[in-house]
């Protein structure tokens, strides 16, 4: 199809590309060792919850016999199928090759990874004690040839497929050994040289084989690694009987029995072994079956040991303060005299627990809502909250059960919260709650003061070290006023309430950013100046991608900051000739939606949980915030600019999914991470100088 009759890319290739930047980091070497094989984790993890969601609902569609094209942009389910699977085989293969370089470079370093060919006789007695002690009492295997039923693979897991040839008959038969998950998959060895050495439990289970089928008579045993993945959508029943609670716990227990979509095997693995799984495990063509090297479940490798090599690593940069906001003295009453902005993890995550924990104690303070939905594994966020419940508060928290992948850390956590007495909201019935907001009531002199943040990320101190993410601190009351009616809809939701600042999904979102876009184009049509500025992590909505192309052809300049999926095909005369799209791809994870339109020097800003997709504008509960501290504005204003002037870590997203790099043109480097914390260190230096002068 020529370039201008194709107006979208297709959602799962361009996430695909998305991916395949990670890959790049991990290849990049100018990356610090250790980071590349954080990246190379990162890539695999990436990978496995793809095919969980995404490609399994393409499969579903597949099955159902519907083509699927309306809803996929012009491919059928089936053909996408195929060519995930291609693109998916060519990235494994990749992947391989730059691990391997990566442990080639790594042993320049005097680090080796070595398997159970090479262990030294000085290692021998330290690797008996480890499996006797540790792995031994931890190993689950299974002897498949007599079993009436084949055992469920779960798809978290490793397994080593283990073939025996035995001595009478030349039987053959075949066993599985389910890798632990409770031991580190990484052991650092002992050595008596200036090198170390590191194994992974996969060849110390090899080492062992003799040990483990003792009791067998056997002339040959071999081990490879196979990886399944299944469906991961949550089938939630429908009895009445039943609380939320009891319908997700059931469904996420059911989840491990979803149907496969993705089986991967070590390509050296024998036919005969190959075929048994795949044929016991109803393995058929329209599952992805994809060739692979010695090791799976390449994510365990974002926990691969740092070895104390610190010079192999990213230095990290502190988090900073937020100039005129401390840590010391009382946060809210630095709010109740001006917004401040939060963006970690250039700065202090602590600012957030610390106006809850605040909270808690503070005696005026009489009730206290908020929205979860990624939460730490220790979270100080629960914490705060059992907290100010104790205290006498009245705690409401809306705790989306549904998010993917951590429904059962929710679940946990919203149990332990029920018995401390909080009240809880599980959500509304076909819409996911994705905003992140807060509101308190504080009594001041008799009347009621709101105080509260709204974010672009989850309240989660784990990945707040590592999303890019910026929140709102405010006691601006018009806001906090419509934050209050969010939770009145959340309690009844068949009112559908009027917001006079804050921009609420599934009603309005997407009128809004119509109408903004719309007036856009109108400034541009009179001649005005005019400009559109979004950063978000994805844009696949049809609808959307039109008005800006619309936009685009009306003369709007449109810069577009992508982390990931990117369905709009920019700089197409014509079509999008006035737009550019980026994508940054660095140590953080770039995670912050902000919103700039220029309205004829008017600028608007917003910053919202919201990205331009379908299942954000129309099928969750989402926040936009509009920015009114024009020193705030001006913040997140230079924060989108100096990403934009970036030439390290970042790509073009186009037509061709080829991440080409943004050329340097003999500019000096310019890495826009990096330069978001100097601009940072920078506020607060001259804040220092301000105060050293007038001393």
């Amino acid at each position: 199809m020529p370039v201008y009759e194709q107006k979208y890319i297709d959602r799962e290739k361009s996430w695909l590309a998305f991916n395949a930047r990670v890959l790049q980091e991990a290849a990049d070497n100018t990356v610090p060792l250790l980071d590349r094989l954080r990246f190379v984790g990162i890539f695999s993890n990436n990978l496995d919850e793809f095919f969980r969601v995404r490609y399994a609902a393409i499969r579903r569609l597949s099955l159902s016999g519907i083509s699927g094209e309306k809803y996929l942009g012009g491919v059928s389910a089936h053909q996408l199928i195929k060519d995930i699977t291609e693109i998916v085989i060519q990235q494994q293969s990749e992947s391989l090759r730059i691990l391997s370089n990566i442990e080639a470079e790594l042993e320049a370093e005097n680090i080796f990874i070595i398997n159970e060919d090479q262990i030294t006789k000085y290692q021998e007695a330290y690797l008996k004690d480890f499996f006797v002690q540790k792995l031994s009492p931890e190993l689950v295997t299974i002897i498949l040839n007599d079993l009436a039923e084949f055992p469920v693979l779960k798809d978290t897991l490793g397994y080593l497929a283990v073939r025996l040839e035995m001595n009478v008959n030349n039987e053959i038969r075949y066993a599985v050994i389910e890798i632990p998950k409770t031991i580190n998959r990484f052991v650092v060895l002992p050595s008596n040289d200036d090198k170390q050495y590191v194994i992974l439990i996969d060849d110390v289970i090899r080492y062992n084989l003799g040990n483990i089928f003792n009791i067998f008579d056997y002339k040959s045993v071999s081990a490879h690694m196979i990886k399944i993945t299944r469906d991961a959508q949550l089938d939630i029943d429908s009895d009445l009987s039943k609380s939320m609670l009891e319908k997700i716990a059931t469904s996420v227990k059911d989840r491990r029995i979803g149907e496969p979509v993705r089986f991967i095997y070590d390509n050296l693995i024998e036919v005969d072994t190959l075929h048994f799984f795949l044929d016991k495990m109803k393995i058929v063509e329209t599952d992805s079956i994809i060739p692979g090297g010695r090791y799976h479940n390449r994510r365990d490798y974002m926990s691969f040991p740092n070895l104390g090599r610190y010079d192999l690593l990213y230095k990290p940069n502190e988090p900073l303060p937020i100039p005129g906001l401390s840590l010391g003295g009382s946060i809210l009453e630095k709010i109740n005299k001006k917004d401040y902005l939060l963006h970690a993890p250039y700065q202090s995550f602590s600012y957030l627990t610390k106006f809850l924990r605040e909270a808690a104690l503070d005696p005026k303070v009489t009730s206290i809502k908020i929205t979860l939905y990624r939460l730490a594994k220790n979270s100080q966020i629960i914490s705060s909250l059992i907290n100010a419940a104790k205290n006498g508060k009245k705690v409401t928290v809306q705790i989306e059960l549904q998010a993917r992948f951590d429904e059962a850390t929710n679940i946990s956590y919203a149990e332990q919260m029920q018995t401390e007495g909080i009240d809880l909201i599980f959500g509304i019935k076909g819409l996911k709650v994705h905003s992140k907001i807060c509101v308190i009531e504080r009594v001041e002199e008799g009347k009621t003061r709101r105080y509260g943040f709204i974010s672009t990320g989850n309240f989660n101190e784990s990945t707040a070290k590592i999303y890019t993410d910026v929140t709102l601190f405010t006691c601006h009351q018009g806001i906090l006023k419509d934050i209050s009616k969010i939770f009145e809809f959340f309690d009844i939701n068949y009112r559908v309430h009027r917001y006079k600042h804050l921009i609420v999904s599934p009603h309005y979102t997407r009128t809004k950013f119509v109408k903004l876009i719309d007036r856009e184009i109108l400034h541009a049509l009179a001649g005005r100046k005019t400009h559109i500025k979004l950063k978000m992590n994805s844009l696949s909505d049809f609808k959307m991608i039109d008005k800006l192309y619309e936009a685009s052809n009306a003369g709007v300049k449109i810069q577009l900051q992508v982390r990931g999926i990117c369905s709009l095909i920019p700089g197409i005369p014509g079509m999008s000739e006035n737009i550019e799209a980026i994508s940054i791809v660095d140590n953080y994870l770039e995670h912050s939606r902000v919103y700039i339109f220029g309205n004829a020097g008017l600028t608007e800003v917003y910053i919202s949980s919201a990205d331009f997709m379908t299942r954000n504008l129309d099928g969750r509960v989402e926040v936009t915030c509009p920015i009114y501290d024009l020193e705030i504005k001006k913040e997140l204003i230079d924060n989108f600019n100096i990403a934009w002037k970036g030439n390290v870590k970042v790509r073009y997203h186009s037509y061709k999914l080829d991440n080409k790099y943004k050329p340097r043109n003999h500019h000096a480097p310019f890495r826009a991470q990096l330069e978001t914390y100097k601009y940072y260190q920078n506020k607060i230096d001259v804040i220092e100088e301000v105060v050293q002068r007038s001393n």
